[in-house]
């Protein structure tokens, strides 16, 4: 036999390209892949929010020890830092704190703002949204 005819009887090579399987473990690894790292950004934000929350309560806290130096008596609601009061007995020791009123929690909630005499208490409620359970960030 001539060499035509022997390039002619070889098997046709292995056709060139991924078989349905591999492109179905492949499509696996990479959807693993993916949720991992979902998993990961968000922890990550929930870790971010807490500490943004945790420095907004201590700046509230400080906005309203210098209310209380102004004025003489903490507020009776958070706006008061930032509005000026009606209920004050003398307006003319008032002025804002805050250039702007006091923004939501990081989860887009209010502060709570409790006043008790000669103490208070700024609460966010967390992830979780409900007052009193371990995840609420507390002055």
């Amino acid at each position: 036999m001539n060499r035509s005819m022997m390039q002619r009887r070889r098997r046709p090579s292995r056709r060139k390209g991924f078989t349905l399987l591999e492109v179905l473990l492949v499509v696996v690894i990479l959807a693993v892949i993916a949720g991992i790292v979902v998993v990961n950004i968000f922890s990550t934000q929930d870790e971010a929010f807490k500490k943004l929350a945790q420095s907004q309560v201590s700046a509230i806290s400080n906005s309203l020890k210098q209310y209380r130096l102004l004025v003489g008596s903490y507020p009776s609601s958070l706006s008061a830092l930032h509005e000026k009061p009606s209920d004050l007995a003398d307006g003319s020791k008032w002025s804002p704190v805050l250039e702007k009123p006091v923004a939501p929690d990081p989860w887009g909630r209010p502060y709570e703002y409790k006043l008790n005499g000669n103490t208070f208490e700024i609460r966010c409620l967390g992830p979780d949204g409900q007052s009193g359970t371990e995840d609420d960030i507390v002055n």
